[in-house]
């Protein structure tokens, strides 16, 4: 592969991690963090997402078809079935994330600009990183006997599991938001109410894993990407920071990026909850059961 496959490898595995510490300081503006006042910076929230995320799909199979990053034919290896398996389970967690998600969203705070661009920037980069993971020899390699390896079923079970549990807390997330729809309510309960700015409505989420953690959408979303890289890529070597680096292929920086990314994100919203609802629920740990 082009040495740039590398090089944006290694990189994005090591830039999450950085901006890591820096999320529990600043509240990404969108959802319940939306900026209090108007700015030509505000967008639609449910159009910008949909651009945001739509990157996704478009680059993953632009990656996997067209092989942009390979310097010769023979970086490029032939698709099999477990690669073909593996690059369905990755659209239709798009055609749910990109499009039959926020089309069946009734409403959606509007979204800093910021924030869809850098979803964007994320987006291009992990599905084009992930379709050309593929295509390559490493991936020829490990799945050319997946078909007939338990963890590899393991994996795309698990991805199943994280699948189907992050559209089922979604959707006690859309229920709140349509019942209050329906009865009227225009505005999120917020700590923020006072500067009257237009926010959606919030309530507390009841069923499931909601017993146990606030943010259980991204606990799902993190056990469903954990099988897909169980499923797709070599565990990366432990021996030390470098090899590390060097070892590990995109599904494994896929999914430790969105620890990275969304784990502070869940902290402060737990803690939007707790301030915001007298009545919540204080046993509840933020997004791993039992944990934290």
């Amino acid at each position: 592969m082009h040495p740039l496959y590398d090089v944006t490898r290694k990189l994005f595995f090591v830039m999450p991690p950085a901006f890591f510490p820096v999320q529990f300081f600043v509240n990404a503006p969108f959802g319940r963090f939306m900026p209090s006042t108007d700015s030509i910076f505000l967008v639609d929230g449910i159009r910008s997402w949909i651009l945001m995320e739509i990157v996704s799909p478009i680059a993953f199979v632009y990656a996997l078809v067209k092989t942009p990053l390979a310097t010769s034919q023979a970086d490029v290896q032939p698709l099999g079935s477990a690669q073909l398996l593996l690059a369905g389970l990755f659209l239709i967690h798009y055609a749910n994330r990109a499009i039959l998600s926020p089309l069946r969203t009734p409403s959606r705070s509007k979204s800093h600009i910021s924030i869809p661009l850098c979803g964007t920037f994320f987006n291009i980069v992990n599905g084009t990183l992930l379709g050309t993971y593929l295509r390559s020899r490493t991936a020829f390699t490990f799945l050319a006997d997946a078909p007939s390896r338990s963890l590899f079923w393991a994996g795309t079970a698990l991805w199943a599991v994280g699948f189907f549990g992050n559209v089922l807390h979604d959707e006690i997330l859309l229920n709140i938001r349509r019942n209050a729809k329906a009865k009227g309510k225009g505005k999120a309960k917020s700590d923020d109410d006072s500067r009257g700015s237009k926010r959606e409505h919030y309530g507390i989420p009841h069923g499931y894993l909601y017993t146990y953690i606030s943010y259980p959408n991204y606990f799902c979303e993190w056990v469903e990407w954990f099988g897909f890289a169980i499923a797709a890529a070599p565990l990366p070597l432990m021996t030390s920071l470098g090899a590390l680096v060097s070892s590990v292929q995109p599904p494994w920086i896929f999914v430790f990026s969105e620890v990275c990314l969304m784990i502070a994100r869940a902290y402060k919203g737990h803690q939007w909850y707790l301030r915001n609802f007298p009545d919540y629920p204080r046993d509840r740990k933020v997004v791993i059961p039992f944990v934290f």
